[in-house]
């Protein structure tokens, strides 16, 4: 009966692993066939490396801008005040009007003022008559004094009356021509041309010279002053940028400047720049710099804002498109174009920009090849077919 079972047990074993068997050659066959059938298909499916445009980067020359917000003034700005008190009388010029110097713009009543330069007038007359008093008195001693009439005393005591008269005839002198002054100041006059601001005050107002809002603001704008300021690191910048041992000689080096008006546009005639503050401002720790325009038609006026925009060339830098780069981590990439038309992602160094380009200083270099568009969807090492364009990326050099 064991051998019986025995022989049972090993016919189950051999008939299982020919089962077994069989299953294997069936899977294998299925993956060969499966194979052979796939892979054409799969070949036929792999796409074509992508078309994308590419530019060689060129030496060429460049100027960049730097620009800085500013606010404009008048060559001359001044309060109008009036320098004595009374009423208002007439207002003889209207807001924004154009007046010359010497024009007269307000006129304050002048009654209290002309009864005070009559008087002063009266007092000189009285101080003149005394001096002829007191001259007789000296003639009529002067002999008697001679013939030892009367004593040497009484004469010099005239002598001295004389010089009195004299004195009081001069502050006598001084009073009119204070009334005068007073008088004429009752005419408020224009110290510049220039445009007149707002009149807060109008006819028939009570003026003084401690009002603390002017009659007016007074602006002689022929010429412009254009404010901007610099911050400390800019300003370290813009001593190493532009040549000059001292700051009076660098401004004689400096090019013209651009001004750039509220609306973008471009004022037509350049300004130049004139002072550099002695001294950083402690509260915004920047520089205040000073450009002067030319204003003759009087486009500009005071209190406008603008932007002045600063020239500057730059040695052996690369302009490269900026729709040309990708930020990644705070730095900024661009695709080169290797041997066998293989992209590397290459970090480039911004010092600035110029209108839609950024202003490189290293990370690529005359020669290269960078990819122009389609940057999104490239990968390190990735395969292209390039397209070169008729655009070349800029290398700026400096011109002597």
């Amino acid at each position: 009966m064991n051998a019986i079972h025995r022989l049972f047990i090993l016919l189950n074993s051999v008939k299982q692993f020919n089962q077994v068997k069989a299953v294997l050659i069936i899977s294998l066959l299925s993956i060969i066939l499966v194979s052979c059938k796939s892979s054409p298909d799969q070949a036929a499916a792999a796409p074509p490396p992508p078309v994308l445009p590419v530019s060689l980067v060129n030496e060429s020359s460049e100027t960049t801008f730097i620009e800085y917000p500013a606010s404009i003034q008048g060559a001359v700005d001044i309060d109008v005040r009036p320098q004595v008190s009374g009423y208002l009388q007439s207002v003889l010029v209207n807001e924004g009007a154009y007046v010359s110097a010497g024009q007269t713009l307000f006129k304050i009543n002048e009654n209290p003022y002309r009864e005070a330069l009559n008087n002063a007038k009266a007092s000189l007359h009285a101080a003149e008559a005394a001096i002829l008093n007191a001259q007789l008195e000296v003639d009529k001693l002067t002999p008697l004094v001679q013939n030892k009439v009367v004593s040497d005393f009484q004469l010099k005591t005239a002598k001295t009356a004389y010089k009195i008269a004299q004195a009081n005839a001069e502050q006598a002198k001084a009073s009119v021509a204070s009334a005068q002054i007073n008088l004429g100041y009752t005419n408020v006059k224009a110290t510049v041309s220039g445009y007149i601001g707002r009149i807060p005050k109008k006819q028939g107002s009570l003026v003084s010279p401690t009002d603390q809002t002017a009659l007016t603001q007074l602006s002689d704008i022929h010429e412009v002053h254009v404010y901007f300021a610099l911050a400390e690191n800019d300003f370290n910048t813009f001593n190493k940028d532009y040549p000059g041992k001292s700051p009076a000689d660098r401004i004689k080096h400096l090019p013209a400047v651009d001004l750039v008006l509220a609306d973008n546009s471009t004022y037509s005639i350049k300004g130049k720049i004139d002072m550099i503050d002695g001294q950083f401002d402690k509260n915004t720790g920047a520089i205040t710099l000073r450009a002067s325009f030319p204003n003759a038609n009087g486009v500009l006026r005071s209190g406008n804002t603008g932007k002045i925009r600063l020239s500057l060339r730059h040695e052996d830098a690369i302009l490269v498109p900026q729709s040309a780069t990708v930020d990644m981590q705070d730095k900024v990439f661009v695709f080169t174009v290797g041997d066998s038309s293989k992209v590397k992602k290459q970090s480039i160094t911004i010092v600035g920009k110029s209108g839609e380009n950024y202003l490189v200083k290293d990370g690529v270099k005359a020669g290269d090849q960078i990819v122009l568009s389609g940057i999104d969807k490239l990968q390190e090492g990735m395969v292209i077919q390039p397209q070169k364009t008729a655009d070349k990326v800029a290398v700026t050099r400096i011109k002597k």
